[in-house]
């Protein structure tokens, strides 16, 4: 038996213990060892003598995974943008976010909805967990849609795809792990994130519109509010402003002139601006430890995965399967474009029986490599290429789009996270009331992703500013 062969059997192990309930980081970790020792039991002819032999090497070879990886100030964005998020719920800022976009934008049909949408927008660019996104307006904008008379769901359904956006909108952690497995630039994906995902929040909004004008009794608009009650809701929400421009120079700077400084050093100067409208809002030294557990707590899982996943990337590396996937790939005799396609397909039924996460840190290693190939390289130039762009961009392009699909997964049952969020939040709705209210959102996802597969500058543009 090769390599290709122990790692087809292992991968096949690895999809049985996670459909089985089984974590993804262990499940992972623990198919990674074992890969490992099959494969360096079989370099030494599978000798008996010799199988403690390839179980210490084994052992060695993981054991360097965790700290060999993880020790990367890349990471630390992690934690920074959770924190972020969780200060900013604790300072008020996304009521105050929620209220400043329900005065301007509630007058439309399905208004108070839109402006949701609009709110986990702005909301999702200071934090990175769409987990955390969901929770928190099924508190706030759910009892104020019930109020007014909105079908509770699609109330229900508005949030829970509304938090969706904060995977694809910078600070995003999905984005940052993506840029970590496949080694690119992390500050251009997340610049690369904007457009994309103020576009979602753009389709969003037209689908809830549309949906409101046809059921008029689904989401009536809410009108009453004057021009001073309007603009007396701005200040309330410039701190999140303020985050983002600061985020935005850290990675790209607008002005022409070099970057003030890594991701990494927005990420920490953001959450400590935040912390500071949080301690002017009045935040307590109760909320203030509340904040940092749940950002040690989502960081610690998010840093399990990606320690588990890495071990079992490492015995991919071993067997070749990456390699072996790309040629088979690129031999098919098919449309390069109905390849990624149908690769977009597989995320999206995929998704539907594994978190985000731990789906892209469990392809990418295998997939990533296919579709570069698909491109010409990761050297091609865009002259040279498939797609019409070179091989960092392809890179970026890929990105977004699997982090999209990422975001589609996190509403499609039986799975969805975000759902099974809402209506824990939420002790009135039933699972099965937030699917069938995010089931709209579908064709809006749908839509959304081809057109980012159908024209690229949709992503591109931002980071081809920055070079």
């Amino acid at each position: 038996m090769d390599t290709i062969d122990i790692g087809l059997w292992v991968t096949g192990g690895l999809l049985v213990l996670v459909v089985a309930g089984m974590r993804v980081a262990f499940a992972a970790g623990l198919a990674g060892l074992v890969g490992l020792v099959w494969v360096f039991w079989a370099k030494f002819g599978y000798d008996p003598d010799r199988f403690g032999k390839a179980l210490t090497v084994a052992v060695k070879t993981a054991g360097q995974v965790p700290h060999s990886k993880v020790a990367s100030h890349t990471l630390s964005l992690i934690p920074t943008f959770i924190l972020i998020g969780y200060l900013a719920y604790y300072a008020g800022l996304t009521r105050s976010l929620f209220e400043a976009a329900k005065r301007w934008i509630a007058w439309v049909p399905g208004g108070l909805a839109v402006s949701t949408v609009f709110a986990t927008a702005g909301f999702a660019a200071v934090s990175g967990a769409s987990v955390a996104t969901s929770a928190v307006f099924a508190r706030i904008a759910i009892p104020e849609m019930l109020e007014v008379g909105y079908n509770k769901r699609f109330a229900a359904g508005v949030v829970a795809a509304g938090g969706t956006l904060a995977s694809l909108i910078p600070p995003s952690a999905i984005l940052v792990i993506y840029a970590i497995i496949v080694e690119q630039d992390v500050g251009k994906l997340l610049l690369a994130g904007f457009i994309p995902g103020a576009f979602s929040a753009l389709v969003y909004g037209m689908l809830i519109v549309g949906i409101a004008m046809v059921f008029k009794s689904v989401g009536p608009p809410v009108t009453g509010f004057t021009w001073k009650q309007r603009f007396a809701a701005l200040p309330g929400a410039l701190p999140i402003v303020a985050v983002v421009l600061i985020i935005i120079c850290f990675v790209y700077n607008p002005f022409g002139e070099k970057a003030w400084g890594t991701p990494t050093e927005g990420g920490a100067i953001g959450a400590f601006i935040v912390f500071c409208f949080a301690v002017f809002n009045g935040m307590r030294w109760q909320q203030l430890k509340s904040a940092l557990l749940e950002t040690a707590k989502l960081t610690a899982m998010i840093f399990t995965i990606i320690w588990g996943v890495l071990i079992y990337v490492r015995f991919l590396g071993f067997a070749d399967l990456p390699g072996a996937f790309s040629d088979w790939i690129t031999s098919l005799h098919m449309s390069p474009m109905l390849i990624l396609i149908c690769i977009l397909l597989a995320y999206a039924v995929l998704g539907m029986f594994m978190d985000a996460i731990g789906m892209l840190l469990l392809t990418l290693p295998v997939v990533y490599p296919a579709v570069m190939a698909l491109n010409g390289g990761e050297a091609v130039s865009a002259v040279d290429s498939t797609f019409g762009m070179s091989g960092p961009m392809c890179a970026i392009w890929f990105g977004i789009l699997v982090v999209k699909m990422a975001e589609f997964c996190l509403i499609t049952p039986p799975i969805g996270l975000n759902c099974f969020v809402v209506a824990g939040v939420r002790p009135d709705l039933s699972v099965q009331d937030v699917f069938k209210g995010v089931a709209p959102f579908f064709v809006a996802d749908a839509v959304t992703i081809a057109l980012l597969v159908a024209f690229p500058a949709i992503v591109l543009y931002l980071p081809s500013l920055a070079g």
